[in-house]
This record gives structure tokens, C-alpha cells and sequence, in this order.
């Protein structure tokens, strides 16, 4: 099924991860893609049909420059999937170090603004547009020792609420996602920082996650993708300012 021929799409974090597999789908359904990561070399194992920069989503600079390039070459944008992010520093909020905080935020928080920032306008100019920010179940619950990356995740459901309603009346819709525990290379260097900051094993670690949710369950990229594929779609076209957990339900940290 195509559900976005004819949908010209941008991508951020798309070298790897849920971000590349939301990228390869919305391209399978019929997308021109664009694609975005600070991993060069991530980029170039793209599909060659997907079009891509580099980026650093925290430096303004480097966001204009690739919305310049990605505009020009998708000839506008309909659909913006803002997915670059960092997990931060592990430790009480007594020890985060103050640059290790600011970067965390900067990439998680104001690097998704920066790219709203240019998404927004060309949207709103054409009247129809659907973006989708990266929450985390981090932004709907506070969870000790990684307080960066919760306020910043916390913000981005401030920020996707704030942008729907200026949005809205120019036919863009904005939502964020909140995926939970999700498997594979992130979720392993997340659960080994864990172990590091508190001397408890992974495996340890790995099962309280898991039990954390009434399904008892990690998510998939796939899982992850469906959503972002649905919000992005004319069946979401009536759904705005949300904050969609994907995430097995969280129980209880």
C-alpha cells in the first residue's frame, strides 16, 4: 500500500535505528526521503535513493544548511519525522556534570526545535504538513539518575503541544511519541551505563525494564515505526497535540 505517494518526508537521525527504519518504510509506501544524521558514515549505507546530509540538530547553522539542501531537493515537505536525540549522562543530579546536562538537552530538546523551526513555515505556507517529535516514556515519568534526558524529553511534549496549536488552524498537525524500552544496540549501551553508575548487573537491569511493563515487554523499531507511519497518515489526519506512548504500558519504575 502507498499510503504517501506523491509525500515528500524528512528524516532526522535516520542512519540508524527506529529513525532509518521509519525512513526505509515511508520510502517503501511511496515517499521522497530525505535523511539527516550526524554519522556520516551511517548515511552512506542508505538506500541510494534516499536523499541525506550530515547534521548536528544542536548547531543552528548546521540545521539551516541541511533544511536548505533537503527543501531544495524534495522541492518542499509534508512530512517531518524529528527524531534526533542522545541518551545523557547516568548519575544523581548532584553529580551530572553541567556540560554534560546542556549537551544532552541541546541535542534532545533544542535540536528538535530548531528543526521545527524550518519545517513549520513551508508547512503552514502550503496548508498541510504532519511532524512527529521523539518523546520517551522518560518525558511522561521522572526516572532517577537521568535527569537530562527526562526534562528534555519532558520539554519536547511542551514544545509538540505549543507547536499544534499554532499549527493547527494552517492544517499541520503535530504529535509526539513516547516509545518505551526499546531492543537493540541504544537500549543495550543504555542498560550497560546503568550497570556502570550502579554496580548492579545487565542482566539485573535488563529485567527490571521489562517488568516495569504490565506486558511485561520491550518494544521493537517496528512497533515504533507502525505509530509514526499512522500519525503521518491520512487515518491519523484528526489527531494533533498528542503524546502516544508505545511502550508495552508502563507500569510502574
Amino acid at each position: 500500500m502507498q499510503r504517501f505517494s506523491g509525500k515528500r518526508a524528512v528524516v532526522t537521525a535516520a542512519g540508524a535505528g527506529i529513525a532509518r527504519h521509519i525512513a526505509e518504510r515511508l520510502m517503501a509506501e511511496g515517499a521522497a526521503v530525505f535523511a539527516g544524521d550526524v554519522d556520516a558514515g551511517a548515511l552512506a549505507s542508505l538506500p541510494d535513493a534516499m536523499g541525506r546530509d550530515s547534521v548536528d540538530v544542536g548547531d543552528p547553522i548546521s540545521v539551516d544548511r541541511f533544511f536548505d539542501r533537503a527543501l531544495d531537493e524534495l522541492g518542499g515537505i509534508d512530512l517531518l519525522i524529528n527524531a534526533a536525540g542522545t541518551k545523557g549522562p547516568t548519575g544523581p543530579i548532584e553529580d551530572t556534570d553541567p556540560a554534560a546536562w546542556q549537551a544532552c538537552v541541546t541535542v534532545n530538546l533544542t535540536g528538535a526545535y530548531h528543526c521545527l523551526r524550518r519545517a513549520l513555515g513551508p508547512m503552514k505556507h502550503q496548508g498541510s504538513g504532519a511532524i512527529v517529535n521523539f518523546s520517551s516514556t522518560g518525558g511522561l515519568y521522572g526516572y532517577p539518575e537521568r535527569s537530562p534526558y527526562c526534562a528534555a524529553k519532558w520539554g519536547i511534549i511542551g514544545l509538540t503541544k505549543t507547536a499544534a496549536a499554532e499549527a493547527g488552524p494552517f492544517g499541520v498537525r503535530v504529535n509526539a511519541l513516547c516509545p518505551g524500552s526499546v531492543e537493540g544496540d541504544r537500549m543495550d549501551r543504555v542498560i550497560a551505563a546503568d550497570a556502570a553508575s550502579t554496580g548492579r548487573s545487565e542482566a539485573e537491569i535488563r529485567a527490571d525494564y521489562v517488568k516495569d511493563t504490565s506486558m511485561r515487554c520491550f518494544v521493537t523499531a517496528d512497533d515504533v515505526a507502525e505509530a509514526a507511519l499512522f500519525l503521518c497518515s491520512d487515518a491519523g489526519r484528526r489527531i494533533s497535540g498528542q503524546a502516544l506512548p508505545v511502550d508495552g504500558h508502563t507500569s510502574m519504575l
